[in-house]
């Protein structure tokens, strides 16, 4: 099963309270890339493992787990259940396994849904928090590597894509990344990097209106198409 966040693999805060537009019901429609090209109008973003130990609250059993975690790692709109997966103050990686169906809330315990034509607001104002009945795992949700594996709308994107994102010449990729996994608020040009986690803090890039190269599976990139 690929990660699935409830209903965000990772996301932009929203710089505003609130956005104009209607909880998703059906993702919209997109087009598919089916021969290499350059894709323009991307958002990148990047997501990581939360580690627990940038957390608080008090020290509670959640279901699946063992051991007792940080709430606030475990529930929070960054911890755990946002981010898919978490590393544990014990060095142990966890992963968000369901139910798939729960929603984020506001801070007045509202629900919020990640807008579809607009990546990083929300239909409610920021989420704070997962819905009741979260439940979790020892593991990783899926073998991903840093800065090798990216977040893709598989409607757009197809999972096993090899995709270049120019901007990102300088990490250990080389600007070329698959296209493993998705989340529920990576919707159409939207790109979500899986990398290690920062030595700050929610210390991550988030570039605006990228062009990208995108080889789907059975095809090679043409020459001339990477890092100079």
């Amino acid at each position: 099963m690929r990660r699935f966040v409830a209903v965000v693999a990772a996301f932009v805060f929203a710089p505003a309270a609130h956005a104009s537009c209607p909880p998703p019901t059906q993702p919209p429609a997109v087009t598919a890339v089916t021969r290499p090209g350059w894709v323009g109008g991307i958002l990148v973003t990047e997501y990581f493992p939360a580690p627990e130990r940038w957390f608080g609250g008090a020290l509670v059993h959640a279901p699946g787990l063992a051991l007792r975690h940080r709430s606030a790692w475990l529930y929070s709109a960054r911890g755990l259940a946002m981010q898919g997966e978490g590393i544990g103050t014990n060095g142990r990686l966890y992963h968000f396994v369901g139910p798939y169906s729960l929603s984020w809330l506001n801070a007045s315990r509202d629900p919020t849904y990640p807008c579809r034509r607009a990546p990083g607001y929300w239909s409610d104002g920021s989420p704070v928090r997962i819905s009741p009945g979260a439940t979790f795992a020892l593991g990783p949700s899926l073998a991903l590597t840093y800065w090798r594996d990216v977040a893709v709308d598989p409607r757009m994107i197809p999972y096993g894509s090899r995709v270049f994102v120019p901007a990102y010449c300088s990490t250990p990729a080389r600007g070329w990344f698959t296209a493993a996994d998705t989340g529920g608020a990576i919707i159409g040009r939207h790109l979500d990097v899986f990398r290690a986690p920062p030595v700050k803090p929610w210390d991550s890039r988030v570039l605006r209106d990228q062009r990208i190269y995108v080889v789907p599976p059975g095809y090679r990139a043409p020459p001339g198409v990477g890092c100079t």
